[in-house]
């Protein structure tokens, strides 16, 4: 059967201006994309908008363009374009899966889509990048300036005597806009050079050349024979062989891969610097950074891993070997080549098996190299050396280097408050040694020093605080930027993320220490093969007291709240879960899964039943926000562990085959609990050569199950009858309840046919004041009509009297004639 009810649509409301009218953008609220070609081919750089109305992006970049247009109003031609609404042809012709987008186009090359945050000074160095994407380099001054910094640089050298624009020039130029569509920051600058004379200082000679710059390996030029002259080519050819020491992360804020691509890489630094994109220099911290990332990377022939200066040979096969049998004793292993064959080809390090622990092997080092080391006495520095060479028993062309060293723990500055500190903790306790200070700086040609090759990230602190936060940056920006200033800092902010380990560092800045120092013994104590280290723990903060106070059973009592269930977080969970006078259940949920909610009401009835026991503790930690030891961490959730006392490791996870019911948790508690134990210990020391005392413990075991059971009993029958009042009380308050909803019910009939009795009588009322006016106006009208047709009579009878009167004088005169 069809339905004849009619389809109603409301219309859609026209569309209004979006940018206000005193803003130079010229707004094509109807989507009149033919518009836009009109203004864009008559304007050297344009600037186009999409937006669509109801979108809260939108609503928030278009105060930021609003802010670059009143800026570059004169260079640069601001369209905004509705591409939203249903009848114009930007929403035809155009399928955009998100708003805002931002086109932009220089002369006839574009679109050049903008992939930045939409944020003022951001987009205004971006436009700033397309109206000017070449730099003029007329001096050899001005050339050795732009390529000292350690972004890739590409010059272009271009004759222009014999036309006002050579033919290779606008491709050049092109391809400058081309970078710009891949990076949106413009990292890879482009220069031109027009003089022959400069065009030297770079060993450039031919006319239309294309070159670029490397700061550690040859730099290169385009090579025109083998690969086209195009756009395209160029600005492929410059990504494929630029050296990139220092790069820029800007996560888009949205579902991404971003983080997760780059992090499997490898081992990453992350710094969190403030930036500000239209200044013209970069801001000190990222010179800092930018200086040390060039020298983690410079690696040339003078510098080799090995810690003996007496090494005849420059190779980069070395590995170190610690002696499990010296806990400060190390020693690093280098393989020589001496075969002919091997200075031209490639270098393969095989280590046989004895370098990484074979007995033989470590005999022969504690023979050949740690008696020459001199007694601990005697050692003024930090580190002792011996070295010897020795062949290698399995080709005769292979010769080994050992170097062995005792090495102590080397405290920097960050770590000098707490060397007092660390002398009264257990020898076993001490990291064994600390790798030694490298010959130089330490930094530089690290990166062909250590097999922890580090790949170094910016980041912008003022849009990524979040994520710093997330890796244990302090939670209040404005807090940590005024630690930062008390210390002399500028608010940023590091972290070494190695993702394989699932394992991440944080700096920890020392007051008398500069950026550099600080991040160079950071970067050090990484790259060390047994470094000090210590991976950090993200963890929630403790709750709040409102949250606290909220909880008390009684608000009156004196004594300090106790929960059935004490919450972990990363800082509480080794002393609550280790503490030795405590039996502790703990439970890993997450707030996400599904399962763990549904066992919620378990553990507060068992946390219920066991709130008398002073010595057992119920407890849970969310580990999807709470980093934990990774001897702590579990497999699944949910998962049960329980801790006994004064057994901490022989802790007993909850089986998984078996359900998690009440019964089920009391018995698994009973049976691991470490109180049991105890007391069977102390039953055995007591006890008598006469009496057993596996029947005492278990009388005692039998005896305190008993009692639990009582407790338990009893505190079942008050909970019970506590319901049951409760029930009741529940009761009598919804019967009240109930009367006052009728009582209400019938007021709210009554007032209803009081206000239908009101609304009638106004209605009534209405009708005969309209009457009345209406007999008014009927009267208005008859009484005029009247008056007219009265003075119609009046004129008549007057006209009647005046033609009588005539016409008696004119019979009077005949008359008066005939006589």
């Amino acid at each position: 059967m069809l339905s004849r009810a009619k389809n109603v649509v409301a219309a859609a409301r026209p569309p209004v201006r979006f940018f206000s009218p005193d803003a130079p953008v010229v707004d094509l609220y109807l989507g009149q994309l033919d518009q836009v070609e009109r203004l864009r081919s008559v304007a050297e750089v344009s600037f186009i908008f999409f937006y669509a109305p109801w979108c809260a992006h939108s609503m928030a970049a278009r105060q930021e363009v609003q802010q670059v247009a009143k800026k570059l109003a004169k260079q640069v031609q601001f369209v905004a374009v509705n591409c939203w609404w249903s009848q114009g042809k930007c929403r035809r012709q155009n399928r955009f899966y998100h708003y805002p987008v931002i086109h932009l186009f220089y002369r006839r090359f574009g679109p050049i889509e903008y992939r930045g945050p939409f944020l003022a000074p951001y987009i205004e160095s971006f436009v700033l990048r397309v109206i000017t994407p070449l730099t003029y380099l007329p001096s050899r001054g001005h050339v050795e300036e732009f390529l000292s910094y350690h972004e890739p640089r590409v010059v272009g050298f271009f004759q222009f005597n014999s036309s006002p624009q050579p033919p290779g020039y606008i491709t050049f130029l092109s391809s400058a806009l081309q970078v710009l569509k891949r990076d949106f920051r413009g990292v890879v600058r482009f220069g031109v050079v027009t003089n022959k004379q400069v065009a030297g200082a770079i060993s450039l000679t031919e006319d239309e050349t294309v070159f670029l710059h490397r700061r550690f390996n040859s730099s290169l030029i385009f090579p025109r024979n083998d690969l086209n002259f195009t756009s395209e080519a160029i600005c492929r050819w410059v990504f494929e062989n630029r050296e990139t020491v220092l790069q820029w992360l800007q996560p888009p804020g949205t579902k991404s891969r971003l983080l997760e691509e780059e992090l499997t890489k490898g081992p990453a630094l992350l710094l969190f610097v403030p930036h500000d994109p239209l200044g013209s220099q970069p801001s000190p911290a990222l010179q800092q950074v930018a200086d040390i990332a060039v020298r983690y990377h410079s690696c040339d022939n003078s510098h080799h891993s090995s810690w003996d200066k007496s090494f005849s040979f420059h190779s980069l096969c070395c590995q170190s070997v610690v002696l499990p049998q010296s806990s400060t004793s190390v020693c690093e292993v280098c393989l020589s080549l001496s075969w002919p064959s091997f200075a031209t080809s490639p270098l393969h390090c095989l280590f046989p098996p004895s370098i990484q622990g074979g007995d033989i092997f470590q005999t022969y080092l504690r023979r050949c190299c740690l008696h020459q080391l001199p007694s601990p006495v005697s050692i003024n520095s930090a580190t002792a050396m011996g070295c010897s060479n020795f062949l290698d028993s399995y080709s005769p062309f292979s010769q080994y280097s050992a170097c062995c060293r005792k090495v102590e723990p080397q405290l920097n500055e960050s770590q000098a408050k707490e060397e007092s500190e660390m002398q009264s903790v257990p020898p076993s306790l001490i990291p064994p040694f600390s790798v030694p200070q490298p010959e130089g700086d330490g930094i530089t040609g690290l990166r062909c020093q250590t097999n922890r090759t580090l790949r170094f990230y910016v980041l912008d602190v003022a849009l990524n605080w979040p994520l710093a936060v997330r890796l244990g940056a302090s939670g209040n920006r404005s807090a940590s930027l005024e630690q930062e200033d008390d210390r002399g800092g500028d608010g940023s902010f590091a972290a070494i993320v190695n993702l394989k380990d699932e394992v991440h560092y944080v700096l920890q800045h020392t007051p008398a220490a500069t950026l550099t120092e600080s991040l160079e013994a950071f970067i050090r104590n990484f790259s060390a093969p047994y470094s000090l280290l210590q991976r950090h723990l993200v963890g929630e903060e403790d709750r709040k007291g409102a949250e606290e106070e909220a909880s008390r059973s009684d608000e009156h009592t004196q004594s300090p709240p106790r929960f059935l269930i004490t919450e972990l977080t990363t800082s509480s969970f080794l002393p609550s879960v280790m503490d030795l006078q405590k039996d502790v259940l703990l439970f890993y949920y997450t707030q996400w899964c599904g399962f763990c909610s549904v066992l919620n009401h378990i553990i507060i009835q068992l946390a219920r039943l066991l709130q008398g026991n002073g010595t057992i503790t119920v407890a849970r930690v969310n580990v999807a926000r709470n980093d934990l030891p990774w001897e702590f961490m579990v497999d699944h959730v949910p998962s049960i562990l329980f801790f006994p006392r004064y057994r901490k490791h022989l802790s007993v996870k909850f089986p998984d085959n078996l359900p998690i019911t009440l019964p089920n948790l009391l018995r698994f508690i009973l049976q691991h609990s470490g109180s049991l134990h105890h007391v069977h210990k102390q039953s055995v020391e007591t006890e008598g050569p006469g009496h057993s005392p596996f029947l005492g413990s278990e009388f005692l075991t039998l005896q305190r199950e008993v009692q639990a059971l009582h407790h338990a009993r009893e505190r079942l029958s008050q909970q019970l009858a506590q319901l049951w009042r409760d029930n009741r009380r529940l009761k009598f308050e919804a019967r009240a309840l109930e009367t006052e909803n009728a009582e209400l019910q019938r007021e709210r009939r009554s007032l209803e046919e009081q206000h239908r009795e009101k609304s009638r009588q106004l209605s009534e009322a209405v009708r005969r004041l309209q009457e009345l006016a209406d007999a008014s106006e009927n009267l208005l009208n008859e009484n005029t009509l009247l008056r007219v047709l009265l003075r119609a009579l009046t004129d008549r009878t007057e006209a009647r009297e005046q033609a009588e009167v005539e016409r008696k004088e004119t019979e009077q005169k005949r008359s008066h004639l005939a006589s």
